[in-house]
């Protein structure tokens, strides 16, 4: 009976709405038929949506019925209709009324069942990322279930491609999933992220640029509806390699200027329509010591940061819409300290929220120091906690670089370092490699490995270096310091060819730790130096003779020698040495004789005479040679008596007797003939 009274009611409503719609004329457009449905597979309100060509006049409203049930006065082509004012596990008929002016039109009805009956909204909120050459799509989920999703998509560029489909069913992720994936995938993700779909669309090139589309579907109700398409989305290639960075720094007061810059990406990488975005980070800011983290995006291709003196790392990566290239790190490493003081009091008591202090641990002489203790509290009810970790996490006899740092106007700044022990001991090792490599008759160069800082165990003050002779009486040994941060050392003034036993030990401020030794015999010294020297000396000698002698020769053809007179001793005897003067006398063809003249008789300076003497001097020169000649045959041969020296014998003893001795010596002079440097005597008697 309600069945009759309910098919009765409808019909006349009918009708009625015929013949108005006819009655009103042309003046109203009819909207299409309306759907409607929930949002999600657990919602609780319906939303209807039509379409209409009315929308231009603002003066048109529309009714919705659901059977009988009307709402009128909408405004939109949408409307919100809570579950509870509805008819969801039967079939209703449902229509839209739209009313522009005094003329109204009626959308065709349609049998729904409301209960069954979903449809999501369009995929929003598109992440993707390549893995191999799979890509995955993942968009905010409208339901704690999975859906089906139609993907359409194309390659990207100027020329227009056919659309290809794929229909995948999706997975449900939690937001903690969701993150845990897009953080495996780039690092440096700051978005939120909530629940998700995810659908993947396998055997595409990674290396292209895509075009996507998608559209979803419920498959928990009987009949879904596809949502809307959502907007055309680009996904550009995998970022396959790190961005290629060079750094310069800049040296300035308590910091450091790095600048950083990097090629740009493929063309293909950064097919996106943001392109390729930047991320840079340091070490140091992500524990907040001294400032807040800094993470900056940037869409250049060069960043200037600020560091401190300790050493810190700079992560660059490039980021664009399908994730994240591979990290570029940057190792700027602590700042060189030439002799760095020691800390000298305990460095963990005080904390404050203006300083942060760093130890690094020094496994070696390396600019990277490893095992990193950050203190850097910003809350006062944390400090205790703080120190307290420090104090546990500091090794005795483990050497640290200390450095403090402090956050002025937003810029790190080191304001002070030094090295730190907790606690020092002596050392436990001996230098490494001490060996000589090189050796001489007296010196010996000697090289070593410097101590591992585990086993320095304390600060390194010097070397005690000790060398005693082997071999010797005494065997005294003689050590002097080396400075702790030299390996190769000099030694000289040894002995040649003796054997000499060196040790090397480090020594701490608290003692000397164990000594390397080694064994140098030096060089015999060689005697061929010794010969050498004589060598060069003897021709030294020699060539400074020869030199002496050439020059006096040459001298004396310059400027010959004016020669001494002679003056002869003249006995008064001369017969008892007569036989000593025998010899054959030669006169040269220019010798000048000049005859002497008895005493009162001057010598007349005439020329003429002088030459008349001459040229009788050169004629009887032959004669009285050959009479000279047989004279002395004949004193040889014969008495005293016939020599011609013993007939005139008295009368030149009765002249002796009348002049003086002075006379005598005058009467005797020879005269002198000087040519080409010789020097004739020639013995003249007086007349």
């Amino acid at each position: 009976m309600e069945t009759l009274k309910h098919w009765s009611s409808l019909h006349g409503y009918i009708v009625f709405m015929l013949l108005t719609t006819v009655g009103t004329g042309s003046a109203c457009e009819a909207p299409s038929s309306p759907e409607c449905f929930r949002e999600s597979d657990d919602g609780s309100v319906y939303t209807c949506e039509w379409s209409t060509n009315n929308t231009a006049d603002s003066n048109v409203t529309f009714d919705l019925f659901f059977n009988e049930t009307k709402f009128g006065g909408i405004k939109t082509t949408r409307h919100h209709i809570i579950e509870e004012l509805l008819i969801r596990y039967r079939a209703v008929y449902i229509w839209v009324e739209a009313h522009v002016g005094n003329s109204s039109c009626t959308s065709p009805r349609r049998s729904v069942e409301l209960e069954h009956i979903v449809k999501f909204d369009a995929p929003q909120n598109i992440s993707m990322f390549w893995s191999e050459n799979n890509l995955t799509l993942m968009w905010k989920n409208p339901g704690k279930h999975p859906a089906l999703a139609e993907v359409w998509f194309r390659r990207d560029g100027p020329a227009t491609e056919s659309w290809e489909k794929r229909l995948t069913n999706t997975t449900v992720l939690t937001a903690h999933s969701s993150r845990k994936i897009l953080t495996s995938m780039c690092p440096t993700l700051k978005e939120e992220v909530t629940s998700e779909y995810q659908a993947a669309v396998v055997n595409l090139l990674k290396r292209s640029a895509y075009q996507v589309q998608i559209r979803h579907r419920s498959t928990q109700v009987k009949t879904p509806l596809w949502s809307k398409w959502s907007p055309v989305v680009v996904v550009p290639a995998e970022l396959e390699h790190e961005p290629e960075v060079t750094m310069t720094t800049k040296h300035l007061k308590g910091f450091r200027e790095v600048t950083l810059s990097w090629k740009p990406m493929p063309r293909a990488a950064a097919a996106a329509a943001a392109g390729v975005n930047y991320t840079v980070a340091d070490t140091q800011s992500s524990h907040g010591c001294p400032c807040a983290r800094r993470t900056i995006d940037i869409n250049t291709n060069k960043y200037t940061i600020n560091v401190t003196y300790s050493a810190v790392n700079i992560s660059v990566i490039a980021r664009n819409a399908a994730g994240c290239s591979p990290s570029a790190v940057i190792q700027v490493p602590a700042e060189p300290m030439a002799n760095l003081e020691t800390c000298d009091k305990p460095l963990v008591d005080k904390l404050n929220r203006k300083t942060c202090k760093q130890w690094y641990e020094r496994q070696e002489e390396t600019s990277k120091p490893e095992n990193i203790i950050t203190l850097a509290s910003k809350k006062k009810q944390e400090r205790k906690t703080e120190r307290k970790r420090g104090v546990a996490l500091l090794k005795e006899y483990v050497g640290y670089l200390y450095f403090e740092h402090v956050c002025d106007g937003g810029n790190p700044r080191t304001v002070k370092a030094c090295l730190y022990y907790i606690r020092e001991g002596e050392p436990r090792a001996a230098p490494e490699d001490f060996t000589a490599p090189s050796k001489t008759h007296s010196s010996v160069t000697l090289s070593w490995k410097a101590i591992a800082s585990v086993d320095r165990r304390g600060v390194l003050t010097h070397y005690r270096l000790c060398t005693v002779k082997l071999g010797s009486q005494d065997e005294q040994k003689e050590c002097h310091n080396v400075s702790a941060s030299l390996t190769k050392l000099h030694l000289e003034k040894l002995t040649p060819g003796a054997k000499y036993n060196i040790s090397l030990a480090a020594v701490t401020r608290v003692g000397t730790g164990p000594a390397a030794t080694v064994i140098v015999s030096t060089l015999q010294a060689k005697t061929v130096n010794a010969w050498l020297s004589f060598g060069l000396l003897f021709v030294f000698f020699l060539g400074s003779t020869m030199c002496t002698v050439v020059l006096k020769r040459i001298k004396n053809r310059i400027f010959p020698p004016v020669p001494t007179p002679v003056i002869p001793d003249f006995s008064s005897n001369q017969p008892e040495h007569q036989g000593m003067l025998e010899g054959k006398e030669e006169l040269h063809d220019e010798l000048m004789l000049l005859q002497l003249h008895p005493e009162g008789k001057s010598v007349p300076e005439d020329t003429e005479e002088s030459t008349a003497l001459r040229e009788a001097w050169d004629a009887g020169s032959d004669t009285d040679v050959k009479k000279t000649e047989r004279g002395d045959s004949r004193s040889s041969g014969g008495s005293g008596d016939d020599s011609p020296d013993s007939a005139g014998q008295a009368p030149r003893s009765s002249r002796e007797g009348k002049t003086t001795d002075l006379d005598q010596v005058d009467n005797e002079l020879a005269m002198l003939i000087y040519r080409n440097g010789l020097v004739f005597d020639v013995k003249t008697d007086s007349p």
